[in-house]
């Protein structure tokens, strides 16, 4: 049986060029593929991927909010992490997620395939840079260096300091969450006073420094 695989990323050229890579693996059928993460959810639901191998800077929903909605919503699908990032903090929080595998995208591409067979039978992959990330910084000492209080945060205001962070108006978010003028407007004081940070610059650094975004979106 192959294993099914849908591709996340906003760089359509990463896109196709994975995709013609996997279809020449027998046992490798990519089933769909997403520019951000809100498609990614839409079409794991409608093509029910057994791994997804996805970005972690994505635009409007990044790879990290989106994984973590993959794990609560689809606890069978596996996600592998393929990014250019990897700082301590991407890379902790995107394992915390869920995810299952961590490559960097300079990685040969025998590793992505090795990755997502071992992710479809339930084992973990992680590179050995990010192997090495892990071990020396994420155990000893990302729960003592400057705590984020970005766990305090629901994950509708993580999605909205995102989409602020990317330059969107409170108008152009409502429209995409298709929710009212209003609403964006409550989150983004909530967002403001749990961060205790009061300007959009203040934010827009914040949500780099946190990854949820990044300077090249």
């Amino acid at each position: 049986m192959s294993i099914r695989v849908l591709l996340a990323d906003d760089h359509k050229i990463v896109r196709e060029g994975l995709r013609a890579l996997l279809e020449k693996q027998q046992d490798i059928e990519v089933v769909g593929e997403a520019e951000d993460g809100r498609q990614t959810l839409k079409l794991i639901e409608e093509t029910l991927p057994n791994v997804v191998v996805i970005d972690v800077a994505m635009p409007g929903l990044n790879g990290i909010e989106t994984t973590r909605r993959i794990i609560d919503n689809y606890p069978g699908t596996k996600v592998i992490a393929l990014s250019m990032y990897s700082d301590r903090r991407l890379v902790a929080r995107m394992l915390a997620a869920g995810a299952s595998g961590y490559l960097l995208k300079d990685c040969a591409f025998e590793e992505l395939t090795q990755a997502i067979h071992s992710v479809a039978i339930d084992q973990s992959y992680l590179s050995s840079i990010i192997v090495d990330i892990v071990v020396k910084n994420y155990f000893h000492n990302f729960d003592k260096v400057d705590p984020s209080v970005l766990s305090s945060l629901t994950n509708r205001e993580r999605e909205v300091l995102q989409l602020l962070a990317e330059g969107n108006t409170t108008k152009e978010i409502a429209s995409y969450l298709c929710l009212s003028i209003k609403t964006i407007e409550t989150h983004r004081q909530q967002i403001m006073q749990k961060l205790n940070i009061h300007s959009i610059a203040q934010l827009t650094k914040y949500a780099i420094r946190e990854g949820l975004t990044s300077l090249e979106k």
